[in-house]
């Protein structure tokens, strides 16, 4: 990941000014602590804080097309970058950066040309021809950005709320999918494809098709000139980015540089002598989390604090890229709330709004989390075809039927079932969905309700809502991180950037409506699911054992 800040319109154009920009892009550092960059037009500037990952020697950004007159600050990677240089031969590339073809699919395409990428990725590109600019970001919002505006009508685009928050009087989360054109003032959806409708897909389940549409996206984000490993919690998304990874790594690309040994981490071992001092360390750093991650969401902060820690250690090891399992749960009906829904229609409609808001849960946990150290953090099963042709599947197929031996995530199990060549063990194969801030050990979740119960006291849970009238906090463990998040963010527009709304195990306020026991019972924690999962609260005793890494 890299770190990108753009500014236009400005009225103060000195150099003071500039130097403020480049103040401002350092607090974006982190997320590319490889080279820095800034370009400078007028009153215009577009700076950059690079993470090499592909092209380490070349691709230093911004980036130009032939004669310097487009400028691009990119944070992402482009998968499909060699094929669209084949559509761009009478172009002359600079580098071998696989963002550059940005700037030159601009110069032959216009404003038209995002839907053509293949990739997780953040832009912001200016024209200096008619002084025109365009920003966009990906189909779901892997890489963040947020947009705003000054006072003095200066607009305002960068990857992190930090590097815009004290400069801006407004300012929001961009929306995924979506490009916003200076030409037109506004923001347009570029990103169409037919579940965004939510309408009902009839299309029969076919396990080998989906099996290949994984296996591609994984092969695809094997791209890199670093090295790379995957973030395996032994639960069954990231075992099989893992198990795919390493079958196919000899006919990649990058076998020819690092070889065929893929590193794999993992964080939350049950029975670790360690638990207690590294349940410490994940309260100590939780202010960094927060500052990082930019959200007081419940269960973002739950799973970003062992994210975080563990992002410190890979990349202490050299490496400075990931394989991740985010994504499969929203789009397979993986949490276990789903056990509950009533009908195929309201199933698919539910994991449409779950796919929708990744940007605001998972999507910023993996990535920001990871960012804080340096580290790069890639998703398959957010892979655009990939969705394509799983959410085309009549849902039908991901409906749980425990009498039929369905579980959650059933048609992703089955289609890499392979009795003659396992990808995975039966008994990871087939285990049950435990949601990643329940999976590094339930006494992490105990440990930090524990802890914000002695610093949160009642009086100040009872007076949240005139502290905090805005998506106020319902219990002190959300109390506590909504302080510190203000602390570092004190502004109203950043407070919005949160969504908010009753939650039961990670599910949408709609899904809360198909049992009526879970309206007593609000906590995004998977055990909420009564009557689903084998740990729930109330059964044997309100369980407080350490469960094992799994599920992610």
């Amino acid at each position: 990941m890299c770190g990108i800040l753009a500014v236009f319109g400005c009225v103060d154009c000195s150099q003071a000014k500039r130097s403020r920009i480049i103040e401002l892009s350092r607090r974006l550092r982190h997320r590319g602590p490889d080279w820095s960059g800034l370009h400078s037009e007028q009153d215009c500037y577009l700076a950059h804080q690079r993470l090499a990952i592909v092209d380490p020697t070349s691709g230093d950004q911004p980036l130009y097309n032939e004669d310097k007159t487009i400028i691009v600050t990119v944070n992402g990677e482009i998968y499909n970058h060699k094929a669209l240089r084949e559509k761009l031969k009478s172009h002359k590339f600079n580098t071998g950066s696989d963002c550059e073809v940005i700037a030159h699919l601009y110069e032959e395409y216009g404003e038209d040309f995002v839907h053509m990428l293949d990739g997780m990725f953040s832009f912001v590109l200016l024209d200096t021809r008619d002084k025109s600019y365009i920003a966009a970001r990906d189909a779901i919002g892997i890489t963040p950005l947020y947009m705003g505006w000054g006072l003095d009508g200066s607009v305002w685009f960068a990857s992190e709320m930090k590097a815009l928050s004290d400069d801006c009087e407004q300012f929001m989360s961009f929306l995924p999918g979506h490009i916003y054109s200076s030409k037109t003032g506004g923001l347009r959806r570029w990103y169409n494809p037919q579940w965004y409708s939510e309408r009902v897909p009839s299309t029969p389940y076919d396990a080998l098709v989906l099996r290949h549409a994984f296996e591609k996206a994984v092969i695809k984000r094997l791209m890199t000139d670093v090295p790379f490993g995957v973030l395996l919690s032994g639960g069954l998304d990231s075992s099989l980015v893992a198990a795919v990874a390493s079958r196919h790594l000899v006919d990649s690309d990058a076998y020819c540089q690092w070889g065929s040994q893929l590193h794999t981490f993992c964080v939350g071992l049950k029975g670790s002598p360690d638990l207690v001092a590294a349940r410490e360390e994940g309260i100590d750093a939780l202010e960094e989390v927060i500052y990082h991650i930019e959200t007081y969401d419940v269960t973002t902060i739950r799973a970003s604090t062992p994210m975080f820690l563990m992002s410190r250690k890979i990349k202490s090891l050299g490496v400075k890229m990931v394989l991740s399992g985010e994504g499969s749960d929203e789009i397979f009906g993986g949490y276990l709330y789903f056990h509950k829904a009533p009908n195929k229609e309201e199933f698919h409609q539910e994991t449409c709004r779950k796919i929708k808001a990744l940007h605001l849960f998972d999507c910023l946990r993996a990535n920001k989390s990871t960012s804080a150290w340096g580290l790069e953090a890639r998703v398959p099963f957010l892979d655009k075809e990939f969705i394509d042709v799983a959410m085309s599947i009549d849902p039908k197929w991901k409906m749980i039927q425990p009498d039929a031996g369905r579980i959650e995530k059933w048609i992703l199990r089955n289609a890499f079932d392979d009795v003659e060549k396992p990808y995975l063990p039966k008994h990871i194969l087939y285990r049950q969905k435990e949601q990643f801030s329940d999976g590094v050990g339930y006494s992490w979740i105990d440990g930090l309700k524990d802890h914000a119960n002695k610093q949160v006291t009642d009086s100040m849970l009872t007076n949240a809502t005139f502290v905090y009238p805005e998506n106020t906090p319902t219990t002190k463990e959300a109390y506590y991180y909504r302080t510190i998040f203000e602390k570092f963010f004190p502004k109203n527009a950043a407070r919005l950037t949160v969504p908010g709304g009753p939650s039961v195990a990670c599910s949408t306020a709609k899904a809360v409506e198909w049992d009526a026991s879970w309206s007593k019972n609000l906590d995004p924690s998977g055990r909420a699911a009564l009557g689903v999962h084998a740990a729930a609260y109330g059964n044997a005793g309100e369980t407080k054992s350490d469960g094992p890494m799994s599920g992610a």
